[in-house]
């Protein structure tokens, strides 16, 4: 058998195809013949998540548990992860908006990066029980430290005011990326805030595969996505603009800052610094879940 037996399956190769057989036939025959065969021109449809790992429903669980926990405390449990970077300039973006007729936006016809404009990472921090949203729009590389910062300046911008007496701060996060199970930066940077902020930072990644559950998926970043689409992001100042817009009928608030500080990339954590941090991994997947406690007790200020 050949590695392949067809390069496109179009109806008039398949007619061509079976004419090279011997077989006399046109391709609307063809057409014919899948028709009552059950065939039909389909998609592709992105449902497989890769591998299911045997826990992955048991960690949702332990997830909702944990946050459960933090709301009905009155505790912060925020979701974050980082969006898809966008192209700054006068590039195309998915989707239509009212123009008048015949005069749509020009933008671009190749997806070439504008150097003195770069790439926008946007950092998600949804806040579950407030439904608001906090974005902070980098324009260096989206590390952990850029992470982890965006995390900070949602507290002193948002979450300090919505929970003055939080007594531990509940993060559920990806499995990888800038935030994953593995990297040793995000650890040090989250112990950095632990001791900044005085208490500790509870962390639950969702299993493998699973990012699309992520809340701030389909809770902030959605309708972020909704709120821009059909409008070329030409600056950091109009992508801010447009995420601090976005709103929803069930009340969803977001604010947006710009990040300009620099986040250098591929930064090494030595086994002596992740000794000092100050983990307790739970009981059930400690490479999933773990609380990292302040080694002081310095707090930040509002």
């Amino acid at each position: 058998m050949a590695p392949l037996l067809w390069t496109a399956k179009s109806l008039r190769n398949l007619a061509a195809g079976l004419r090279d057989l011997g077989h006399r036939i046109a391709h609307n025959v063809v057409a014919d013949l899948l028709r009552d065969m059950g065939y039909s021109l389909q998609a592709n449809r992105k449902t497989l998540e890769g591998s299911n790992h045997p826990d992955r429903d048991a960690q949702f669980g332990y997830i909702n548990e944990q946050v459960k926990a933090a709301l009905a405390a009155n505790q912060p449990a925020i979701s974050v992860d980082t969006k898809k970077k966008e192209l700054v300039g006068d590039f195309r973006n998915a989707g239509r908006e009212y123009h008048p007729k015949g005069r749509p936006e020009p933008v671009r016809v190749h997806d070439f990066i504008i150097p003195e404009l770069g790439r926008a990472a946007p950092y998600g921090v949804y806040d579950i029980a407030n439904n608001a949203g906090w974005v902070s729009v980098g324009i260096d590389h989206d590390t952990a430290s850029f992470a982890v910062n965006a995390i900070r300046t949602w507290w002193r911008k948002m979450g300090s005011e919505r929970f003055p007496n939080a007594s531990q701060l509940v993060i559920t996060a990806d499995g990888g990326g800038s935030n994953g199970t593995r990297v040793r930066l995000w650890k040090r940077e989250l112990q950095a805030l632990a001791d900044e902020l005085g208490i500790p930072i509870t962390v639950c990644h969702l299993p493998p595969g699973t990012s699309k559950w992520n809340k701030i998926e389909h809770r902030l970043f959605s309708f972020i996505t909704q709120n821009w689409r059909g409008r070329p992001l030409v600056s950091y100042q109009a992508i801010v603009q447009l995420i601090a817009a976005t709103t929803t009928d069930a009340g969803l608030k977001v604010q947006a800052e710009i990040d300009t500080n620099t986040y250098p990339a591929g930064i090494k954590i030595t086994d002596a610094e992740m000794d000092e941090i100050n983990i307790r991994r739970h009981d059930f997947h400690g490479e999933w879940n773990y609380t990292i406690s302040p080694n002081t007790p310095t707090r930040l200020k509002r």
